[in-house]
């Protein structure tokens, strides 16, 4: 395991394009780091984890806030047992610098040894995602609302309605053009809807992972004076477009399952629903084994 510092963090973004593919569950995406680099890419970076064997990167973690983790891995490595203990051992020993002690929870998109392992030593099912994915192979029809993609001269609009829509947003215009430099951003677009009288109304960030893959909208938004009027499935539905324009296979998304209202909104748009996927969690209640003495 290493933390890349930021001349690293353009590998991790290539090797994250890489990993996704249609037919898999909702992975950790290069947008997420992109939509991370809003702090800055030292901070990024910190906060960045990488697995490698023999040179090659086989998972990716980023450090989504002080007691989460969130883990991509390559296709071919869901049943690597020895990358999975080396995964569980770290992200249960607050010394290897992934996750502190007490209550911390990780996100783990795909079934294999990984999940198994930590079951097995005491950690629980927590809270339940829903990925959603739509299709991209025919054309979107449009959205019926003036979209506007999003350049310097209309940034303020861009953070307006982001922190509108999400009342604890701590998004600027200065995060806006930091998450800008970040080579993932060379592949993303952000999107703005304006109703009949000009105001700006929704908002979302969509991120390619190259032509033929799978690309992410994180996050979408609408702001809070203006819902109930279809503008979130509008945006929605302007996010795909723009990522099948930008040559996207298909349009991906994950939400908490309990926001019954986003999930409507992505099906709405033309998502489909995929199963529920759970966070898994220790707790300080419970005792924790050591993830090595866990048989396979």
């Amino acid at each position: 395991m290493s933390t890349p510092g930021v001349d690293g963090l353009g590998e991790a973004v290539r090797v994250l394009r890489r990993w996704q593919h249609d037919g898999a569950p909702v992975p950790l995406h290069p947008g997420d780091l992109g939509w991370h680099w809003r702090f800055g890419a030292e901070t990024t970076a910190h906060a960045v984890r990488t697995w490698s064997r023999d040179g090659r990167i086989l998972a990716v973690g980023l450090v989504d806030g002080p007691g989460l983790v969130r883990i991509g891995i390559a296709p071919d490595a869901g049943q690597d047992e020895e990358l999975a203990r080396q995964l569980a051992d770290d992200v249960t020993r607050p010394e290897r610098g992934v996750l502190p002690p007490g209550s911390v929870a990780v996100e783990a998109r795909w079934d294999g040894v990984f999940r198994e392992l930590l079951l097995a030593a005491g950690w629980a099912l927590d809270e339940p995602w829903t990925p959603l994915r739509r299709d991209l192979t025919e054309p979107v029809a449009d959205c019926g609302v003036r979209i506007e993609a999003v350049g310097p001269e209309q940034v303020h609009a861009r953070v307006a309605v982001q922190r509108a829509a999400f009342d604890r947003s701590t998004f600027t215009d200065e995060r806006w053009h930091a998450m800008a430099t970040g080579p993932a951003y060379a592949d993303a677009r952000c999107l703005v809807a304006y109703d009949d009288h000009g105001a700006a109304v929704a908002t979302a960030t969509v991120w390619s992972a190259g032509p033929g893959r799978p690309g992410l909208l994180e996050p979408m938004g609408v702001h809070r004076d203006h819902r109930g009027q279809g503008y979130g499935t509008a945006i929605t539905v302007a996010a795909a477009a723009a990522l099948r324009e930008m040559g996207s296979s298909s349009a991906i998304v994950c939400t908490p399952s309990a926001n019954a209202g986003a999930v409507a909104t992505y099906r709405s748009a033309g998502f489909h629903q995929l199963p529920d996927v759970p966070d898994l969690r220790r707790t300080p209640e419970r005792a924790v084994r050591g993830v090595r003495s866990v048989s396979g």
